[in-house]
């Protein structure tokens, strides 16, 4: 087994459709792929994080709100368009 790199880093092996890759080396460099895919992952375990806040939440209480979904998003994200917007109106 290889040891960790410094910095505690380990090198992984990721398999992504070609188009895909070359639209990340294209915005980022070759070399900048690894910090894109770090804060990519680090981006989506937060949402993880939060979506499993919601279900316990949910799971106990009830349902959120649009209105609640809405106060949360501006909080998270400003006046921009949130990127995870619900397009489920069965709430």
């Amino acid at each position: 087994m290889k040891s960790p790199r410094p910095g505690g880093t380990e090198n992984i092996s990721v398999s992504m459709p070609s188009e895909l890759l070359g639209a990340l080396r294209t915005r980022t460099g070759k070399r900048g792929v690894s910090a894109y895919v770090t804060a990519a992952v680090r981006h989506q375990l937060a949402m993880d994080g939060l979506a499993e806040i919601v279900a316990a939440y949910e799971a106990e209480y009830e349902p959120l709100s649009e209105t609640e979904v809405q106060a949360a998003q501006s909080e998270l994200f400003g006046d921009a368009p949130a990127p995870y917007a619900s397009n489920d109106s069965a709430a």
